[in-house]
């Protein structure tokens, strides 16, 4: 068994939780954000949209089926939505070392201690919840001993999409149509999705200028941070409107081509981040239940009267999606590739792939 030590979570208000370190004994800093999920926490982890926070999850038991065997051939692993962890810490109520699960290789902890990810247990997760929904997404940081062991870190001042896009151009699959994936910091499952589909995949840079590609259709994918620091991807995508070819961006994507259609961005209180939110196509009482992970919405109130709003919130009433009247563009602020669900939208990339 390991030995915890003595560890502290400091928000920037003041407020102290006490815990017993399971992780890396290091200290981080980030945006401390929660997740209401109950399960899925090796893909959110693992999550491009998480980089640079400090992820809290509010299902009380976590460890409890450990943690899947990477795939050492297949660079699209099953089990995971990236290469390595992009959270800088991971707070959980109990912290369940014994775990049990027929693909499991390893616990929790020893993951994140080979990663070098600091893991807090014993902390009120609910309490914790309650002043972040209270006060909203709040920077925080882990310490040991004496409390300016380290200085608070704002992910957000820097550009996220930049350090977790691909450098390089890589193609994936094969087929008569083919799809030109934007990396802002794609989930692996989106890829694993759009390759049932058949079709040759082209995934390039966040800032790669794709103009001079042959492509059939245009994806933009989910990515972390600020979509203002995004500018050269904005450009790109509204050069590409020009071509009329299909387009269709998810979560970040569904930001960047409001963005490109001429509408902006805001900071919500403390995101969407979870398993289970109800989204509304607009104009219809049709509702589907959806994962998210989000910090920013569309201001959908700037589209212009080419644009219309395409799903709506219905916890908050904020914007989940875009589309263009006439024309083949549209995107998702929810996570239609979700892993472990919902499924109720994975119909989206069977319909993105016909309108090719």
């Amino acid at each position: 068994m390991h030995r915890y030590k003595p560890v502290r979570l400091i928000l920037e208000n003041g407020m102290v939780f006490h815990g017993q370190s399971f992780g890396a004994e290091k200290v981080t800093s980030g945006e401390v954000v929660f997740n209401t999920a109950m399960v899925g926490y090796p893909e959110s982890l693992t999550d491009p949209s998480y980089e640079g926070q400090i992820l809290t999850l509010t299902y009380p038991i976590i460890g409890n089926y450990g943690v899947p065997a990477k795939s050492e051939t297949d660079a699209i692993s099953d089990f995971f939505e990236s290469e390595r962890i992009h959270v800088n810490g991971l707070i959980v109520q109990d912290y369940c070392e014994e775990y049990s699960h027929w693909n499991s290789v390893e616990s929790l902890g020893d993951w994140l201690r080979a990663e070098g990810i600091p893991g807090i247990s014993g902390i009120d997760t609910r309490m914790l919840t309650k002043v972040l929904r209270e006060k909203g997404s709040m920077l925080g940081k882990i310490v040991y001993e004496r409390e300016d062991e380290i200085d608070f870190y704002d992910p957000e001042q820097e550009n996220l999409v930049a350090k977790v896009s691909c450098k390089e151009v890589v193609e994936y699959g094969g087929g008569d149509k083919t799809v030109v994936l934007v990396d802002c910091g794609v989930k692996l499952n989106i890829i694993r999705e759009l390759l049932k589909q058949e079709i040759r995949l082209i995934r390039v840079p966040w800032d790669h200028d794709f103009s001079r590609l042959h492509y059939d259709g245009l994806f933009i994918s989910n990515g972390p941070g600020n979509p203002d620091h995004c500018a050269t991807t904005v450009a790109h995508i509204r050069e590409a409107m020009g071509q009329e070819k299909p387009i269709f961006g998810i979560c970040m994507g569904n930001q960047l081509l409001a963005k490109a259609a001429g509408a902006d961005t805001y900071k919500l209180k403390y995101g969407h981040r979870s398993h289970n939110q109800p989204v509304r196509k607009v104009g219809s009482n049709q509702c589907f239940i959806t994962s998210q992970n989000h910090g920013y919405a569309v201001d959908e109130s700037l589209l212009d009267g080419e644009w219309e709003p395409y799903f709506v919130n219905m916890n908050d009433g904020t914007n989940e999606g875009i589309r263009h009247k006439n024309k083949p563009f549209f995107s998702v602020q929810f996570h239609p590739e979700a892993a472990g669900g919902p499924t109720d939208t994975r119909f989206f990339f069977e319909d993105f792939v016909k309108m090719l």
